[in-house]
């Protein structure tokens, strides 16, 4: 159907439209400066729910897999996010996070073999400029650990973007299982750094606990795995071209919510962000790569198979007999024909050189 490949990025995009409620969950509902603690009660506890519900652990090399990817998307994503957001002023964070479609451009190239183009690299650089309308703002001197840290939580969740889509899944494995090893492995290794560098968990009122169920459930687990859903069933260009809608919900959310005003300036930059996002899914072909002899389509992984010559009979030809009639030579063909078979148009075969014809 022409609509899936819609509905697919549809539903792909509520993964980071629900991420842009995560400031305003964290500072309206949960203890302030706990952002390792915050990562390991998204993380572990949605991972735990899934890994449950899909009732599927990883085997032989998918130990190791789920436990990078998880590294990747969950466990140095989340700590790194949280500390550029504490550390850079206004929107910063955000703004070098929208770069994030570019950098994966970039990796797809190396890694799944997909050629940038000039119009993924421009819808690129005008959904980071168009973010950078709606939450920079005017501040002091940028912090060079939070600026680092931005950089390295952004190349850290476009790399697991990328690593997703060229490891696929198991046989026999939907994204449920996929989303839960990776949420578990990223909360256990968030664990030990949480309780090392921020002590004993605070005390959490009435208030905390929803907030932590809320971004345990809605948007971790649910969030995740449509994000992972979607990784599998769309290029990883389409899905990172989407995460420019979580500063955008950010804004949107600050402005009904919280008060915050929008300045003509920033409604400018949601309107460019946000056609950015829709260019980047109309009229882009799943593309077809050859990975280390695997062709894949989407998430149609199939091995690639040496061409083969029918096993139908091969053409008849007739071959002269010097004490009788012409005699067919009907025998089964083995190999490709010669050289000097060439096909014609009425579906007949003629051998250069002795001017007679044989029917296929």
């Amino acid at each position: 159907m022409a609509s899936r490949p819609a509905l697919t990025a549809a539903l792909t995009a509520l993964a980071p439209i629900s991420w842009g409620t995560t400031y305003a969950v964290t500072t309206q509902f949960l203890p302030p400066d706990r952002p390792l603690f915050t990562g390991l009660m998204r993380a572990l506890p949605a991972g735990l729910v899934l890994l449950a519900l899909a009732r599927v652990l990883p085997r032989g090399a998918w130990w190791w897999k789920a436990t990078v990817l998880g590294a990747l998307n969950i466990g140095a994503f989340f700590p790194l996010l949280f500390l550029s957001a504490y550390r850079l002023p206004g929107g910063m964070a955000a703004v070098v996070g929208s770069v994030g479609p570019l950098i994966v451009v970039g990796l797809s190239a190396g890694l799944l073999g997909q050629r940038p183009t000039a119009r993924s690299v421009l819808t690129g650089a005008i959904a980071a400029f168009g973010v950078s309308l709606v939450v920079l703002k005017a501040a002091g001197a940028l912090d060079p650990v939070g600026v680092l840290a931005a950089l390295a939580s952004t190349a850290s969740m476009s790399t697991g973007t990328v690593l997703t889509k060229r490891w696929g899944r198991p046989d026999g494995v939907g994204p449920l299982a996929l989303t839960a090893w990776q949420l578990t492995a990223g909360g256990l290794l968030i664990a030990p750094v949480a309780f090392l560098v921020e002590g004993a968990p605070p005390a959490l009122d009435g208030r905390a606990v929803g907030g932590y169920l809320y971004l345990a459930l809605a948007n971790t687990a649910i969030a995740y795995w449509l994000w992972f859903r979607g990784i599998g069933r769309l290029t990883a260009t389409q899905v990172t071209f989407l995460g420019p809608l979580s500063p955008l919900t950010a804004a949107v959310v600050g402005w009904a919510a919280l008060g915050q005003a929008l300045t003509p300036v920033q409604v400018a930059g949601m309107a460019l962000a946000f056609g950015a996002t829709v260019f980047g899914q109309i009229g882009t072909r799943t593309p077809r790569v050859l990975v280390r002899g695997v062709a894949s389509r989407g998430n149609t992984v199939t091995q690639r198979r040496r061409r083969s010559w029918p096993k139908s009979p091969a053409p008849v030809v007739a071959s002269r007999s010097p004490h009788g009639p012409a005699v067919p030579d009907a025998g089964p063909c083995t190999a490709p024909p010669p050289a000097d078979r060439r096909p014609t148009g009425s579906g007949r075969a003629v051998v250069a050189g002795s001017g007679s014809e044989s029917t296929g």
